[in-house]
């Protein structure tokens, strides 16, 4: 009976709504006045989403913002004053007497037109690939060292890089003084003991090459932890099963490392190379300490002819233009990285 009543109100019940709507299935939920439809919550929602996501978009930019105002406080407002030193005539006189002297393109002019600029460019060039070159073969011989070596001796070795790479450059530059000093040395005298006697009173600073092997020592010292403990702890990413299969298939260790390693560490490589390039290029303190960029201004690079051109003969304006060469020598290196950065990402899309 409550069967036939339900069908007969059905029947009665008109068949369209309001604009020749279709009726609500029987037993669904009717959409009464003041209760939305599925589709207007729809419309109604997305407004509410696009809005709450806006906060979470602007999230990241404000994170950044604190970072981005100290970088253009301490790095950019700078920059911004040396570029404008650069374009002035601004010497001990113009100094003491408040004088703004503005000479425009004349310091750029000069300096490019000297030859002094330009052998003090090559040098620095030379020096860093050479630098760079011992620091990465040499650091990736001992982050393969430190990935076959036992547990104990892993961690005596890897102790004994933590501790060179945490000692100042000063404190560390002012021992490779001591140990290469021409008369109370340890090196010195090690070769005097080893039948090199005529190296017992020799003057390692006192010749241009001399100077720049004691200076490389020390870079390649300083530099070598970061490349070795890096490297070691990327070779533990590369699964097992990779090396299994290249010794399988007969191997060598040259082998494994080109066919294996290196394609995956490839990244690594690049990344390491480009920041070994930067930490060698503007290298200061080292080069300054040892010898000052002596004997005969032989030993200088181009951070180094920044500052005795700039603070050493009070030539501040050719100083600054110096330091901004220096600059844009760094950012074409930096755009010359980037290229190889995007190549090898493109090549990676193209290979998936």
């Amino acid at each position: 009976m409550a069967v036939q009543l339900d069908d007969a109100a059905d029947k009665a019940a008109p068949q369209t709504g309001k604009g020749d709507a279709p009726p609500a299935r029987r037993g669904g939920r009717r959409a009464g006045r003041g209760t939305p439809s599925v589709g207007a919550r729809r419309t109604a929602s997305a407004p509410a989403r696009r809005a709450a996501s806006v906060p979470a978009r602007r999230t990241p930019y404000l994170l950044l913002l604190p970072a981005l105002l100290a970088t253009a406080v301490f790095l950019g407002w700078p920059m911004v004053r040396n570029l404008l030193l650069s374009f002035q005539n601004l010497n001990m006189k113009e100094l003491i007497q408040h004088l703004t002297d503005w000479r425009g393109t004349g310091n750029y002019q000069e300096i490019l037109g000297s030859e002094q600029f330009w052998r003090v460019t090559s040098r620095t060039v030379v020096f860093t690939a050479v630098n760079v070159v011992l620091i990465m073969v040499l650091g990736v011989l001992i982050g393969l060292l430190l990935a076959r070596l036992g547990t104990t001796v892993r961690l005596v070795l890897s102790a004994a890089l933590v501790l060179a790479w945490a000692m100042p450059v000063i404190a560390a530059t002012t021992v490779f003084q001591w140990l290469f000093d021409s008369r109370y040395g340890v090196v010195n005298w090690v070769l005097d003991r080893l039948g090199w006697h005529s190296m017992a009173h020799y003057d390692w600073v006192g010749s241009q090459l001399s100077t720049f092997f004691v200076i490389t020592v020390l870079i390649v010292w300083q530099s070598l932890p970061f490349v070795a403990l890096n490297l070691y702890a990327a070779t533990t990413t590369i699964p097992k099963e990779l090396y299994e299969a290249a010794r399988m298939d007969g191997a060598g260790a040259w082998k494994v490392f080109t066919s294996v390693t290196f394609p995956f560490l490839k990244p690594f490589f690049l990344a390491t190379t480009f920041l070994e390039i930067i930490w060698v290029f503007k290298a200061f303190p080292q080069i300054f300490a040892i010898n000052q960029g002596g004997p005969d201004r032989l030993t200088e690079t181009l951070p180094i002819y920044a500052f005795t051109e700039g603070v050493g003969n009070l030539h501040f304006g050719m100083g600054a233009a110096i330091s901004l060469l220096t600059i844009v020598v760094l950012l074409a290196m930096t755009a010359y990285y980037l290229r190889l950065t995007f190549k090898q990402e493109q090549q990676e899309e193209n290979g998936l």
